[in-house]
């Protein structure tokens, strides 16, 4: 009779066969492979990335079907697209006796907020990128200055223009009495909520979208350039004609950035107005969330705009991200 140890160890043998001619594995053990032995590394964070953000999202799509209050546990028993029917079209829901707006006036906030903020910063971004790139001295220090202002937090953000604005000492109204403008009362004036909350963000993104067109125009070859002169086009049909369609990768790529930012700017709306209740003018997605949630207590109603919330960011980068995996860049 053959010892059990010994037949057991044959077949690990045979298993692990490895091919002599210098190739790799034919057939290696599972233990063997890559991505099992590098597991103690990328399994800790998948595991809590997967628990903690993507769990959280799937089970706030739960919750948003369901009638939750806060108080409790949520009954999952009973789930309906009432809260989404409230969202679009408002009324009276069955769980509660208060009548409950559409959030299409925060939805316009926030698509004007994200297209005005964006399409600025673009445009400021590909100026003083083509301006820092024709070889200035201190090009390193406009580059620093320039970049500056996006390590602030949106709250630090929000207190500084808060006193820039004010009526009083602000620098902004100081520029206004100077040109004969008068005094103009900013943060509170309902025309000019959103327009000074866009203006505060383009002053901390531009200089992003500069160094993501910088790095584009570094990597244009001088010869397109050279050409250009060559064939006797001016400066500006060069970079109209010839230089600029080139940094459509850049303007995507800085396009999805600043999208994706103008949807989380409730922490600067939350500073600077102080509260939930930024006023209709200024309301957006983000802040009627948490206004809905931790103000009214409608739990339930509030993870519903989180989720319009999510699937407008996510018909933004998912194309970005598929293009990207077509042309192999992920």
């Amino acid at each position: 009779m053959r010892n059990p140890l010994t037949v057991l160890r044959r077949r690990l043998s045979a298993y692990r066969r490895i091919r002599t001619d210098g190739g790799t594995a034919s057939a290696g053990s599972i233990l063997d492979r890559d991505s099992v032995r590098s597991a103690p590394f990328w399994l800790p964070p998948f595991l809590l990335v997967g628990l903690f953000i993507y769990g959280a999202i799937i089970w706030n799509i739960f919750l948003s079907l369901t009638d939750f209050e806060g108080l409790g546990s949520p009954d999952y028993t009973a789930l309906d697209l009432e809260n989404y029917v409230i969202a679009f079209f408002g009324g009276t829901p069955s769980w509660s006796s208060l009548s409950i707006e559409p959030v299409w006036n925060a939805a316009w906030n926030t698509v004007v907020l994200m297209v005005s903020f964006s399409v600025v910063c673009l445009a400021l971004g590909l100026v003083m990128a083509i301006l820092v790139d024709q070889g200035i001295r201190f090009e390193n220090t406009f580059r620093t200055i320039y970049l500056l202002p996006m390590s602030l937090s949106f709250v630090v953000t929000a207190k500084f223009w808060l006193y820039m604005y004010n009526v009083d000492t602000g620098l902004v109204n100081l520029l206004f009495e100077a040109v004969g403008l008068g005094p103009v009362e900013i943060v509170q004036n309902p025309d000019l909520k959103l327009a000074a909350v866009a203006f505060a963000l383009i002053w901390q993104f531009s200089g992003y979208a500069m160094i993501v067109y910088l790095a584009g125009l570094r990597a244009i070859p001088t010869s397109h350039f050279e050409a250009a002169r060559v064939d006797g086009a001016s400066t500006l049909r060069m970079y109209w004609r010839i230089i600029i369609p080139q940094l459509r990768t850049a303007t995507v790529s800085a396009l999805v950035v600043l999208t994706v930012f103008s949807l989380k700017a409730f922490d600067f709306l939350f500073s600077m107005y102080g509260g939930y209740q930024p006023g209709p003018s200024a309301d957006i997605l983000a802040t009627r969330m948490v206004r809905e949630a931790y103000s009214n207590g409608n739990w339930a109603f509030g993870s519903a705009i989180a989720v319009i919330l999510f699937i407008m960011a996510l018909a933004i980068v998912a194309p970005y991200i598929y293009t990207q995996y077509q042309r192999g860049e992920l």
